[in-house]
Formats: structure tokens, C-alpha cells, sequence
């Protein structure tokens, strides 16, 4: 009689980041939801020194632009081998670089990149990045948002909280990560709860008449008010999809 052999257990998420501040992480996500899934081995985190691989006595990581103008940037050599000793050929994960003239950051870019097997994150510093590393060693650029940090740092740390969060077993309940903003397209619908009166207001009868198809019904039409009214731009780019 044979008997049947357990199946191999299912690797951790992994995120490797690559910084010249490592202390910055985990950050917010060693607390809550995140930080116990990370207790328990549901996800990784691997925060890796650029300054490792920097240059001389000092390990130097940046030097002046070509062509002149003000600020550093971050040498491509440095950065480089600083990418090639976290990820060795073969690894699949993508190479993500924090940086405000990459492409936003989006809903379903996160959803797909919390159902891979992890992330690699460059987080730049000073002026910028040297175009030639980005390059040879094929990096995503991602934005969060039309402003300028002082490092990708916070913004590497809004990439893994957005990713961790759709991880399985990291939320109490499955429908809490797909009944909410951006996940349908549109903005997520008011919620109330206990008292019923507050101030002089009250929670829309609907939702404590107990009937689910009209509570549905109203959840559906505020999402697609709000969305009118706050971020049109989701109807437009709705309808040219």
C-alpha cells in the first residue's frame, strides 16, 4: 500500500527591497493584519542595503549628473550589483522602481502583483536613477501618485501594504477586499454603523429594513454617484476599456 505523500507547502510571498535606509521597513507593516500575516510566514520581507555595494572606502552610491545641473544620482555600477546579488538569474519576480514618472499605480496592477511570487522594489534616493541601470536590468517604473517624496521608500511601503492585504488569509473576510474602491472600477459606497441617530442623523432606512436585494440596489447607485461626483475620470477610462 502506498501511502500518499503531503503536498509541498506553498512559498511565501516574497518582497526584497533594495534601499540606503533598511530600517525603514517593515515599517507599519510589522502591526495589524499585515504584520501577523508576516509572524506566520504568509509573506517575507528582505530589506537590502544599496550602500553594500557602494564604491571605495566610503562606499560612494551616487556622483554628479552628466551634463551638469543640480543634486546626485544614483550610480548604475552601484545599483546594479546591488540588484544582481538580491536577485539571481532566474528569479521571477518582477523589478519594481519607485519613481513619480512611472505608471500609476492601479488596483488591478496590484491585484496581479499580490497573485505572483513576489516583488523586488528599488527605492531611489537624490536626484534620481541612472537611465542606463534601469535598462539593463529591465526595472518597472511605479508611481503612486503626481508628487515628489524625498525617497522611494514610503512609497515602496504603499506598494507591499496594497499587496499584502489581498494575500490569502490576511483579511478576515474574502468580501472585504472585493466590495471596495477600485476593485469594481468605481468608488466604494458609504458605510454606517451603531447608533442609529448620531447628531440629528440617521442611517438610510434601507439598509436596517433587512431587504438584501434593495440594500444591493442602494450600494450599487452611491458607488456610482460618488464616482460621478469625485473621480469621473474612472467612468471615462471605464468606457474606453
Amino acid at each position: 500500500m502506498t501511502t500518499p505523500q503531503a503536498s509541498a507547502p506553498l512559498s511565501p510571498w516574497r518582497a526584497t527591497i533594495l534601499t540606503l535606509y533598511p530600517e525603514m521597513f517593515p515599517g507599519h507593516l510589522g502591526l495589524s493584519l499585515a504584520g501577523d500575516a508576516l509572524a506566520r510566514g504568509a509573506w517575507s520581507l528582505e530589506a537590502r542595503n544599496i550602500r553594500d555595494h557602494g564604491i571605495g572606502r566610503h562606499r560612494a552610491v551616487d556622483d554628479t549628473p552628466a551634463g551638469g545641473g543640480a543634486g546626485m544620482v544614483l550610480r548604475c555600477d552601484v545599483l546594479a550589483a546591488a540588484i544582481d546579488a538580491a536577485a539571481p538569474a532566474g528569479d521571477p519576480r518582477p523589478r519594481l522602481l519607485m519613481s513619480p514618472r512611472g505608471r500609476p499605480l492601479t488596483q488591478s496592477r496590484v491585484r496581479a502583483l499580490s497573485e505572483g511570487p513576489g516583488v523586488i522594489v528599488v527605492c531611489g534616493r537624490f536626484e534620481g536613477v541612472d537611465e542606463r541601470v534601469i535598462a539593463g536590468r529591465a526595472l518597472e517604473e511605479v508611481s503612486i501618485g503626481d508628487y515628489v517624496l524625498s525617497g522611494g521608500e514610503p512609497a515602496a511601503l504603499v506598494l507591499l501594504d496594497a499587496c499584502v492585504r489581498l494575500l490569502p488569509g490576511t483579511m478576515g473576510k474574502h468580501a472585504s477586499g472585493v466590495e471596495e474602491s477600485f476593485e469594481s472600477g468605481g468608488l466604494e459606497y458609504p458605510h454606517y454603523t451603531r447608533p442609529r441617530e448620531w447628531e440629528g442623523r440617521e442611517i438610510p432606512e434601507v439598509l436596517t429594513g433587512g431587504n438584501h436585494a434593495a440594500i444591493a440596489r442602494w450600494r450599487a447607485a452611491e458607488s456610482a454617484r460618488l464616482t460621478r461626483e469625485r473621480r469621473p475620470d474612472l467612468l471615462a477610462t471605464d468606457r474606453d476599456s
